[in-house]
């Protein structure tokens, strides 16, 4: 798919702050560009980031990650954002039929034509993460609507394994790979749309600072400039 028109209006569902700007910065911002309405959902506000926080610390740390997503968001384009407020960590402790209701009616209240998401390993590995996936794939069977459904996914050809691996990218899991050919959608991202994704994470300083301190700003540029979707694989 090299038309972005085909996706019409898109709903994306993550579970922590950054997730969305990561794995599909390049894409929101493509899509509000072409006139797409675009929806976004974080299910916690990642205030266990810090394992080793109080709960004091944990609630000014939300309210930090809270206004950091608001001011991505915002360098992106996106004006439509929900937060389902579930405690970091703990989304596989929440009702799941409750959350794919909820994830359903607001598939079927923007009347989303493609849903955006985590495919079922996480992409990390993050129970988070997986317990997302299957909440949307829940409410997809709720809905009303039968939207098109892409998983974020990672490539073959990595572009920086070593960064993957010093700063333990993947460390509880690792992410579904799919060959170009295999792909749905594929954004190659430089110049202006590149500068872009880049400035709506380092507006999340908590989560970016360190790492591009640690690597210089060019090194993380790389790391982040292709996104890469594909549809889910057949259940069996």
């Amino acid at each position: 798919m090299t038309d972005l028109t085909e996706l019409g209006t898109v709903l994306t569902v993550w579970a922590h702050p950054d997730d969305e700007t990561y794995l599909a910065g390049g894409l929101l911002a493509a899509l509000v560009d072409a006139g797409h309405r675009v929806v976004c959902v974080t299910a916690t506000r990642g205030e266990a980031a810090d394992p080793d926080a109080t709960p004091d610390e944990r609630a000014a740390l939300a309210k930090v990650r809270t206004r950091e997503l608001e001011s991505a968001l915002a360098v992106l384009g996106v004006t439509e954002h929900h937060w389902l407020d579930h405690r970091d960590g703990g989304c596989a402790d929440v009702d799941a039929d409750e959350s794919a209701r909820r994830l359903a009616r607001l598939m079927d209240d923007v009347h989303a034509d493609t849903v955006v998401t985590f495919g079922p390993d996480g992409f990390t590995g993050h129970p988070d993460h997986r317990t997302v996936s299957s909440w949307t794939d829940r409410a997809l069977r709720r809905s009303a609507v039968e939207p098109r459904l892409l998983h974020a996914v990672s490539r073959e050809q990595v572009v920086d394994p070593e960064l993957d691996e010093d700063f333990g990218v993947f460390e509880l899991g690792r992410p579904r790979v799919c060959a170009d050919d295999d792909l749905a959608l594929l954004l190659r991202l430089d110049g202006a749309a590149l500068d872009r994704k880049v400035e709506a994470l380092l507006q999340q300083v908590t989560q970016t600072a360190g790492l591009v301190e640690a690597v210089g700003l060019e090194r993380f540029r790389g790391w982040v400039a292709a996104e890469a979707f594909a549809v889910p694989l057949p259940t069996t």
